[in-house]
This record gives C-alpha cells, structure tokens and sequence, in this order.
C-alpha cells in the first residue's frame, strides 16, 4: 500500500467523522432522566382527557432526543435526515387512520369510542 495516504480520522468518501462532546451526551442523559421522573409523576396524577397527550409528549420528547443525539440523525446526511422524516410522516398517516377507524360514527352519527356504546 506504498504511495497511499492513510489518515484513520478521515472516511473514505472526504467526510470528517463527527465527534460529540461529552458534555451533550451527559446533557442528553440528565434531560432523559428528567423525562422518566416526569413520566413517574405524571403516572400518578389524574389529568383527565389530558392523561394520553401528557403521556405522548413525554415519550415523544424522549423518542426525539435518543433519535436525534444517540442514533446520531442530528449529524447525519440529509438524505439519513429524510429517510428518518418520512418514516415518522408514514406513522403518524397510520396512526390517524386508526384514530379515524376508532372514533368513525356509529348509524346515528354521532361521535364515540366503540366500547363505550350503550345497547
């Protein structure tokens, strides 16, 4: 391999690695920590309609985190960036539908949860 120049901090295709300080990592860390102690709390608390959406929030703020600094999106191309966008694009389309099927109206039209109907 005479003649080559290797340098093990580059990637073959002109790209520097990127290298993430531990200070955001351990940011990172404390914020999800402080995501499960609100999780915890929030468990034990009776929000009313709000309980699923305080819950979701929590979770989604978690899910975001760990996608964006652990699986390293926030760094990636932006092709990675698109792909990740369009997954969560085709999830939420899904989820919708469900929500859609869930709450379709009944023959009198009116809205509710199939396992709430009174015969």
């Amino acid at each position: 391999m005479a003649g080559r120049d290797i340098d093990a901090g580059r990637h073959g295709d002109g790209h520097q690695p990127h290298v993430v300080p531990i200070a955001t990592y351990l940011l990172v860390f404390a914020a999800l920590i402080l995501g499960t102690v609100l999780t915890v709390y929030a468990a034990g608390k009776d929000f009313g309609a709000f309980n699923t959406p305080v819950a979701l929030g929590i979770a989604v703020t978690k899910a975001t985190l760990v996608i964006l600094f652990f699986m390293h999106v926030k760094y990636a191309a932006r092709l990675t960036q698109l792909v990740v966008v369009v997954a969560f694009a085709f999830l939420t389309l899904l989820l919708a539908g469900i929500v859609n099927d869930y709450y379709s109206p009944g023959l009198d039209g009116r809205l509710r949860p199939a396992h709430l109907t009174r015969e």
